[in-house]
């Protein structure tokens, strides 16, 4: 299974200044795979550990972090030597033992040549709970379930991902419905490794399901192991109630809907937690497309998604056979699994702010509005074949951004001020100015 994270693997390796690497993701998002697969591809040798109930590992980093002596200790626990140059430290779950994530600081001032990489299921909660090591010491990479751009990699073909790099649109265009297909998949199936490796192989949509299942359940675990006891209803609370927000004309998170009479206050830190998991993306309000866009937030108003559009499809109970039903898939309950794909799709994209707009009357609402770092793109999600963009207009009228784009299920089209983007191609957003 191709996973692009790998490229920026291959580059912390070779990497000068190279620091011990933290990769962040929610749990079965194929960390502890990624870091294997990174390990037997660019390394002689792999040195796997995995702190969760590992006695061992615990005693060994209870005690002094002398490097010299831990290196020591790891040699005696995989049986054999480590090679600076050519071997690769894996440290799994390292939030067990937080002695452990402590020792990257001395791993980096007193013996940087080693090569450390680091993972685990609830280490978002670990770091934010005051584990103690210092910032600027490590490097952090955060993975996401797979992209769509991934999927059809893993499900129909590198080729056309291919096509989508070059951004040949009339070549696109001709062979549109087999990605108007394999996004009816991805809808389903979501980015979830084990779903979609399930799906390439056997295409049983039933298999797939029973799979999201039970990672919706091992998530519901984790709530009652992980979280505070005083939190963990409200923490189911949030995240079921997530459905009934997205299914929403206006998507901004409502505490109302949560429980009558709800309010921030009581549920703050239950979104942090999830947050934190990497199980909900956050995404803020700002009325004013200045830049940084993050100096314009509103962090009273908010839209929650899921980690994925598969899980929230799971959620939902939304069956296989409307993956038959043309393109009224895109549609489901107001375009709420179109937005969601939105969102997951620019989340994979480097160093991109993701907000969305609303005027201060709330009669102009642009679903999401990024920052590439050198301009903001105002982005309407349309799950439709209604393409009207009202908001788009009155929002490109009032700023006059460089361009706008609408992601929707029709063809490419450059217009005046505005770009069509399929939705099948809008991680190709940040390469637009590319365009064929």
């Amino acid at each position: 299974m191709y996973r692009s994270i790998i490229e920026k693997l291959h580059r912390w390796k070779e990497s000068k200044n190279r620091k011990p690497l933290i990769i962040e993701g929610a749990r079965q998002v194929g960390k502890t795979w990624l870091m294997k697969e990174f390990g037997s591809r660019a390394y002689a040798d792999a040195v796997y550990i995995n702190f969760d109930a590992n006695s061992e590992m615990a005693e060994l980093f209870a005690a002094d972090l002398n490097v010299e002596r831990l290196l020591m200790g790891i040699e005696l626990y995989a049986g054999r030597k480590i090679d600076a140059d050519s071997t690769l430290l894996i440290f799994d779950e390292v939030q067990e033992v937080p002695r452990a994530l402590s020792s990257l600081k001395y791993f980096y001032e007193n013996a940087p040549q080693y090569h450390i990489v680091c993972a685990g299921s609830l280490l978002g909660i670990a770091l934010h709970g005051g584990t103690s090591f210092p910032v600027g010491k490590v490097e952090f990479l955060h993975l996401y379930p797979l992209s769509f751009r991934e999927f059809l990699m893993a499900a129909v073909g590198e080729q056309y991902v291919e096509l989508l790099e070059r951004q040949d649109w009339q070549m696109i265009t001709t062979f549109k419905q087999t990605y108007i297909d394999a996004l009816k998949h991805y809808y389903f199936v979501g980015g979830m490794p084990e779903a979609v490796a399930c799906f390439a192989q056997d295409k049983d949509f039933n298999r797939v399901r029973e799979i999201q299942k039970r990672i919706l359940a091992a998530y519901e675990q984790d709530f009652s192991k992980h979280a505070p006891i005083e939190i963990v209803p409200k923490i189911r609370m949030i995240w079921n109630s997530i459905p009934s927000q997205l299914a929403k004309e206006n998507k901004k998170f409502i505490y109302g809907l949560v429980r009558e009479g709800g309010r921030a206050k009581e549920y703050e830190v239950a979104i942090m937690w999830l947050c934190d998991c990497g199980l909900v993306h956050r995404v803020s309000r700002v009325n004013s497309p200045g830049m940084p866009l993050k100096a314009y937030e509103d962090l009273k108003a908010f839209k929650l998604f899921l980690v994925d559009v598969g899980l929230l499809g799971c959620m939902t109970g939304l069956h296989q056979r409307i993956l038959l039903d043309g393109s009224g898939l895109f549609a489901e309950f107001k375009g709420a699994l179109t937005e969601q794909y939105v969102c997951q799709q620019l989340k994979t994209i480097d160093d991109l702010g993701i907000y969305y707009y609303t005027n201060d009357r709330g009669s102009c609402e642009v679903d999401f509005v990024v920052d590439t770092g050198e301009e903001i793109v105002p982005v309407e999600v349309k799950a439709e074949v209604n393409l009207k963009a009202k908001s788009l207009k009155t929002y490109r009228d009032k700023f006059r951004p460089a361009v706008s784009v609408r992601a929707s299920m029709a063809d490419y089209k450059e217009e005046e001020w505005l770009v069509n983007l399929p939705l099948y191609a809008v991680e190709q957003i940040h390469k637009r100015k590319r365009a064929k």
